[in-house]
C-alpha cells in the first residue's frame, strides 16, 4: 500500500509514515494503511489492534 520509492518496511527504521494527519479528529492514516490515535492505540489493515499503551501522569 506504501507508494514511497523505497518501501517503509525496507527502511532503516522500518516505520511508515504519515499520509493523512488529522489532529482534530485524533487520528493519522499511515502509509501502510494503519490509523494511529492520539491515544497511542493503532488499528492494522488486517483488523489487528495495538491496544493504547498510556504513561501515568
Amino acid at each position: 500500500m506504501c507508494s514511497c520509492e523505497i518501501s517503509c518496511a525496507a527502511s532503516d527504521t522500518g516505520t511508515p509514515h504519515t499520509v493523512s494527519d488529522h489532529p482534530e479528529q485524533g487520528w493519522a492514516l499511515l502509509c501502510d494503511g494503519s490509523i494511529r490515535f492520539d491515544d497511542s492505540g493503532e488499528l492494522h489493515p488486517d483488523g489487528s489492534v495495538v491496544q493504547p499503551h498510556r504513561v501515568p501522569a
